[in-house]
């Protein structure tokens, strides 16, 4: 699985540090609104001004965890762990890292070792769950949110080479704890702004898609994620719809838990499990017309996502006047419209 999306980003448009630190409200990183027609360069909190009275907007509840790790395994020094899920038998998803600047996870992880956590816990490898993570069993008592609320922190990547508060990487709809790394998507979101899509007339609906890693290897499909579409939002998907608005998705992640409810009679239904889809040329979105998106780095799943949604010619088009006009990547960095 390969991205048409075929760029080069340069250091300086990674984003390192929140927008916050960079003098700006959540609402104030820029936008670049992409439709089939033109494009328009605008800031986040002009977002009701590019919707329609009858859209409706649909945002991922989930929390962020704590979800790094400090580790060490026995003869061989320090490492990070990052704790992706949290599976139904017990055992977790991790991916190990060195402890500084890690630009990948570690090479010499083998099934069998040991890694020794804070307080006492110890954590085996068992086998790998996908080429860089693997399946591990903790000895642990009690859960794995208590314990990372504790002990561990937000997982970041070389690009902030500062530590950040927890607070940090929350939206204003994190409800539910269990997401690996924010659904960055929806962190310029302010309450005043959600009131304003109201007013407009735009419906907000909520569902749940608990994120994992997001440092999978090039054309790496995504792993299997927990989610949840309520009855409500399933209703009013399809209302929305039969109604001639437009659904539109903050985020892969929202994308990935609507397709992953919506049947080939382009019919959502209340849904609530594990979801493996890939959306890419070989499926294509049934639902979701619109999505509001971070900027996704090269070679990223994400971006067959994009193209699922919003098309290959649209998709590319965006990102060539990202790259020209020095928008800013990752979670912390700018943001999309993009209306096919």
């Amino acid at each position: 699985m390969t991205a048409a999306v075929d760029f080069v980003l340069p250091a300086g448009l990674e984003a390192s540090e929140p927008p916050e630190r960079r003098g700006l409200a959540r609402d104030e990183v820029r936008l670049l609104v992409a439709s089939a027609q033109d494009s328009a360069h605008a800031r986040f909190r002009d977002l009701p001004d590019h919707l329609r009275p009858g859209d409706l907007v649909v945002v991922n509840t989930s929390a962020t965890l704590p979800a790094a790790l400090p580790g060490d395994r026995a003869g061989l020094g320090p490492v990070t762990v990052h704790v992706a899920t949290a599976l139904d038998d017990g055992t977790w998803v991790v991916e190990l890292r060195p402890p500084v600047n890690a630009r990948g996870p570690v090479r010499d992880a083998r099934g069998g070792q040991v890694v020794r956590l804070p307080a006492g816990v110890t954590l085996r490898l068992l086998a790998p769950y996908s080429p860089h993570l693997w399946r591990a069993r903790p000895e642990l008592e009690g859960t794995l949110p208590d314990y990372l609320g504790r002990y561990g922190h937000p997982v970041t990547y070389g690009y902030v080479p500062g530590r950040h508060p927890l607070s940090d990487y929350q939206t204003v709809f994190a409800s539910e704890p269990g997401s690996a790394e924010m659904a960055s998507a929806g962190r310029p979101f302010t309450h005043e702004l959600v009131t304003r899509l109201v007013v407009r007339g735009v419906a907000v609906a909520p569902v749940t898609l608990h994120t994992g890693l997001s440092s999978a290897q090039d054309g790496e499909p995504p792993p299997p994620e927990r989610f949840a579409v309520p009855a409500p939002t399933a209703a009013l998907v399809n209302a929305t719809r039969s109604a001639g608005g437009r659904v539109v998705a903050v985020g892969t992640t929202v994308t990935r838990a609507l397709e992953s409810a919506a049947g080939p009679d382009r019919v959502v239904r209340a849904a609530q499990g594990w979801t493996g889809l890939a959306l890419g040329p070989d499926r294509p979105a049934r639902i979701v017309d619109g999505l509001v998106t971070g900027w996704h780095a090269p070679g990223a799943s994400h971006l067959l996502l994009l193209q699922a949604v919003a098309g290959p010619a649209l998709v590319a088009r965006a990102y060539d006047e990202a790259l020209a006009h020095g928008y800013l990547w990752h979670e912390f960095g700018d943001s999309a419209l993009l209306l096919p």
